[in-house]
């Protein structure tokens, strides 16, 4: 990616001109959630200039093609949902989408707790299961929580979760 960052500053994209943009540029948020970091990337990448850029995005945040809590609040869901993702975990890669606290905390929150407790037995168990042969409850114990950890589960719920069901 490094060498076609200087490639497009040698050779910057043709300006296909707003209305062509936002014309794509809708088609592109209406498929599925975009967060405002990827769509101003897309719209350089159709060579416009800065100013253009941002009155496209604020015309997108009107005609609600662009929401940011509604992106985190997807992503969140989606993240937690399919892949069994923790919050810490989840917020992390809100942050990397540069998303503001204020919707991190209200995706985060969009979470329902007892879901995210029922996931976090789940994976407990499902881990639980595949170390059956091992033979010491406290490397069994320590193995599950370094798991649970690295998928973005808080370690006080993790200890709790641990604690309550005999593994």
């Amino acid at each position: 990616m490094h060498e076609y960052a200087n490639f497009s500053k040698m050779f910057p994209p043709k300006n296909i001109g707003t209305d062509r943009a936002l014309q794509k540029i809708r088609q592109y948020c209406a498929y599925q959630e975009r967060n405002h970091k990827e769509v101003k990337e897309k719209l350089y990448s159709f060579g416009l200039y800065a100013d253009e850029v941002n009155s496209v995005l604020s015309q997108l945040i009107q005609e609600n093609y662009l929401n940011e809590e509604r992106y985190a609040v997807a992503l969140a869901g989606g993240k937690f949902r399919m892949k069994g993702w923790g919050k810490q975990k989840i917020k992390y890669a809100l942050k990397q989408q540069q998303v503001s606290d204020y919707c991190i905390k209200k995706a985060l929150a969009s979470i329902d707790e007892d879901d995210y407790l029922a996931k976090l037995l789940e994976l407990v168990n499902d881990k639980a299961r595949t170390l059956r042969s091992e033979k010491n409850d406290f490397v069994k114990k320590k193995k599950i929580f370094s798991f649970l950890l690295q998928r973005g589960f808080e370690s006080d719920k993790i200890n709790e979760c641990l604690q309550s069901n005999k593994i």
